[in-house]
C-alpha cells in the first residue's frame, strides 16, 4: 500500500501512470493476448492489494476513486462491482493455475517444456508489474523464480514416475465408471464439466 496519504488523496497513488492514455480498450486487447485476465480485474486486483486493511480491501474507496486511481478506467464503481471484479480474477487465477499443474502432471510437457512455459509467464508478469509502476527486488525475484522452477521439476519428476507406474490402459487404472465422479471443489459449480 502507498501509505496513509494515498487513502486520502487518490491522486497521489502512482500506481498505472505508464499507461496513462490508454484507452480501456487497448489496454485490455493486451491483457487479452497475453493472459486471461482483463483490464478491469487486473487493475482492480492490483487496487485491492494496495488498499488493503486489517479488514479486508477498501472497497467503497477503491470504486468511488477509480478513474484516479487507475488512468484507463473511466467510470466509477460501487463496492459489489469492485469485489465482483476482484473474484472474477481470483478465479480465473485459480483455473489457469489447475490448468497448467494438469499439464505439468498428465506427463504433456518435459521438464524442458515447463522452463519455457514459466520463463514466458514471468515475462509477461514482470511487464505487467513494470507497466503498473510494482517493482520488485532483484533477488527477491530471482528467489521466487528458483522455488518456482524447483517445485515444477518435482512435479515434472513425480508426474513422470506416476506415468511409467500405472498399470495397463486397456485393464488398470481409473475405470469408466469412476470417471463420472468429480473431483472435490469448494464451489461445485466450478468442478462441473
Amino acid at each position: 500500500m502507498e501509505g496513509p496519504d494515498s487513502i486520502k488523496d487518490p491522486n497521489k497513488y502512482q500506481k498505472f501512470k505508464k499507461v496513462d492514455g490508454a484507452t480501456y480498450q487497448r489496454v485490455n486487447q493486451f491483457l487479452r493476448k497475453h493472459t486471461h485476465i482483463t483490464a478491469r480485474e487486473w487493475a482492480i486486483a492490483r487496487l485491492c492489494a494496495d488498499f488493503k486493511t486489517t479488514s479486508g480491501s477498501e472497497m467503497t474507496f477503491i470504486g468511488e476513486n477509480l478513474p484516479e486511481l487507475c488512468p484507463f478506467m473511466v467510470d466509477s464503481y460501487s463496492p459489489q462491482a469492485v469485489n465482483q471484479a476482484r473474484s472474477s480474477f481470483k478465479k480465473k487465477v485459480k483455473k489457469a493455475g489447475a490448468t497448467f499443474f494438469y499439464g505439468a502432471m498428465c506427463g504433456f510437457f518435459t521438464a524442458e517444456e515447463l522452463d519455457e512455459i514459466l520463463f514466458e509467464a514471468s515475462e509477461v508478469a514482470r511487464f505487467l508489474l513494470e507497466v503498473e509502476g510494482t517493482s520488485l527486488n532483484l533477488d527477491d525475484e530471482i528467489d521466487v523464480e528458483d522455488r518456482i522452477t524447483e517445485v515444477m521439476r518435482g512435479v515434472a519428476e513425480a508426474a513422470s514416475v506416476i506415468l511409467k507406474a500405472r498399470p495397463g490402459q486397456e485393464g488398470g487404472g481409473r475405470g469408466e465408471e469412476e470417471l463420472g465422479e468429480e473431483p472435490e471443489v469448494q464451489n461445485q459449480e466450478e468442478g462441473e464439466l
